[in-house]
């Protein structure tokens, strides 16, 4: 047991240590240090982190929306970039990458590190608005834009950390930045419409428990229609 719980522990000892060191810890994932438990650290880490936001937005419905959510959201996250990392390692490979998937792994999952952390960072901004206002469409619209900010600052992150782990000193590198930018927009694009697909995260308000909703529209139409409901725009 006491094994077991050192084992944990040390995930997040790898998370801080990259929280705090960044450019170590991307310089060891350039070299292909210890990637194995850079990997499942950022994962788990990561997952429970997502899983307890995704909890806590499920709550303002109910216990059963709360679990659905805890595990969606985590999916969300993974399954977007398992979509999506295939291009982007290949697309490099065929510029002259030499990087590993498993580097590629690794550096895409720091992004999703700095997402989790921030989004667990605004977990009491959201418990407390769910606490203090039944307004639904006021509680999408927040979290739209907590997932933004979130996710705009993750990918960021990721821009940067491409600058230590992946070339840049061969005629390639131009050509790999540019497929760097333009594989981010891809992924916002995924996500955002993954999470559509798996919605709801909240849950209408007086109605029963769904795991998913029929597929109709898109995730910018809703977002656009919601904000329209708040200002009075019909």
């Amino acid at each position: 047991m006491i094994e077991r719980n050192s084992f944990r522990v040390k995930y997040f000892v790898v998370l801080i240590g990259f929280l705090r060191e960044r450019q170590g810890f991307l310089e060891e994932v350039r070299q292909g240090v210890r990637l194995p438990i850079k990997i499942i650290s950022l994962l788990v880490c990561s997952s429970l982190f997502l899983a307890m936001y995704g909890g806590i937005i499920g709550a303002s419905h109910s216990w059963m929306q709360a679990l659905s959510s805890a595990v969606k959201l985590p999916a969300l996250y993974l399954i977007t970039l398992l979509i999506c990392l295939p291009t982007l390692f290949f697309a490099n490979i065929i510029f002259g990458s030499k990087r590993t998937f498993a580097q590629h792994f690794a550096l895409v999952l720091t992004a999703i590190s700095v997402t989790s952390v921030l989004l667990f960072s605004f977990a009491p901004i959201t418990l407390f608005f769910l606490i203090t206002t039944n307004n639904y469409q006021f509680l999408i619209v927040l979290n739209v834009i907590i997932f933004s900010l979130t996710g705009f600052i993750g990918v960021s992150s990721l821009y940067n950390a491409t600058n230590v782990v992946l070339e840049q000193d061969d005629e390639n590198s131009k050509t790999r930045k540019t497929i760097i930018q333009s594989w981010l927009f891809l992924y916002a694009f995924v996500g955002s419409q993954l999470g559509w697909t798996l919605r709801p995260f909240f849950g209408t308000p007086d109605s029963v428990f769904q795991l998913f909703r029929e597929r109709e529209g898109n995730f910018y139409l809703s977002v656009l229609q919601t904000l329209g409901y708040l200002l009075g725009i019909r």
